[in-house]
């Protein structure tokens, strides 16, 4: 099922997104060499707390995990593309870091993800990172009404397929509202025209991923949740919560 927001609605759940942006920058300035993905994970718990926020992310546990998730963000490191649930590790220069965070605030729900260097990036790295964002960029520009979801998995997948890049398969986007998973799914590669329609008051989880190494193989770590690029290069993760409306994307989790 697929859930029209009214205005109003989408106006609380910019709010939601206004405190996953503010974890995501204290994430970003917490993060630095030594510091371990824990100490990470409290940066952004800090910040829910102030902000009287909850965390959609804290105890999710689908049916294909076999252990709730243990923490308010995800933290993927190097070879890992999504999920990495924070540990002990302490962070490396020239590590590869994504980062994904979600809140509930007042009942509504945003999420939304960067990735970024720690200390000296390498060049590589800074390309698969910014392919991430214009992959994302893509995919917003084509979130317009009368469009369809496969405009934007279209839009996004044309973006990373001509830098080179992998796309993990049975990953990608979904509706977002008083749940972080909501109808639609909204994959990372499809054909333009496809789909559901887009209507004014849809909210979606717009989240490309791109493995570096130009395949698509992935494996699960023995967490059960941390997915690893399978020959080994790095990832990339990025990704909005956007509403649909006639005006135009509307993104919910800048700050």
């Amino acid at each position: 099922m697929v859930e029209i927001k009214t205005d109003s609605s989408v106006d609380a759940m910019r709010e939601a997104g206004r405190v996953v942006a503010q974890a995501l920058t204290a994430v970003q300035e917490a993060a630095g060499v030594g510091v371990s993905l824990r100490e990470l994970d409290e940066a952004a718990r800090a910040v829910l707390r102030r902000a009287g926020a909850s965390s959609p992310f804290l105890n999710y546990h689908p049916d294909w995990a076999p252990v709730p998730f243990p923490a308010v963000i995800c933290t993927s490191v190097n070879d890992a593309i999504v999920h990495g649930v924070p540990t002990g590790y302490r962070l490396r220069d020239g590590d590869l870091v994504s980062i994904d965070c979600g809140a509930t605030l007042d009942g509504w729900v945003g999420d939304s993800a960067v990735t970024f260097s720690v200390g000296t990036a390498r060049p590589d790295d800074v390309r698969l990172a910014d392919t991430a964002r214009e992959a994302l960029d893509a995919g917003i520009a084509a979130a317009v009404p009368g469009n369809r979801i496969g405009d934007i998995a279209h839009a996004i997948g044309r973006v990373c397929r001509s830098a080179g890049y992998g796309i993990p398969q049975g990953f990608g986007g979904h509706g977002v509202g008083r749940t972080m998973h909501e109808g639609p799914e909204v994959p990372n590669e499809g054909r333009a025209g496809r789909g559901l329609v887009l209507r004014h008051g849809m909210v979606l989880a717009i989240e490309p991923m791109l493995i570096g190494g130009g395949r698509d193989g992935f494996h699960p770590d023995p967490d059960g949740w941390t997915l690893r690029t399978s020959d080994g290069s790095r990832a990339a993760h990025a990704e909005h919560t956007v509403a649909i409306t006639d005006a135009g994307p509307r993104v919910l989790t800048r700050l």
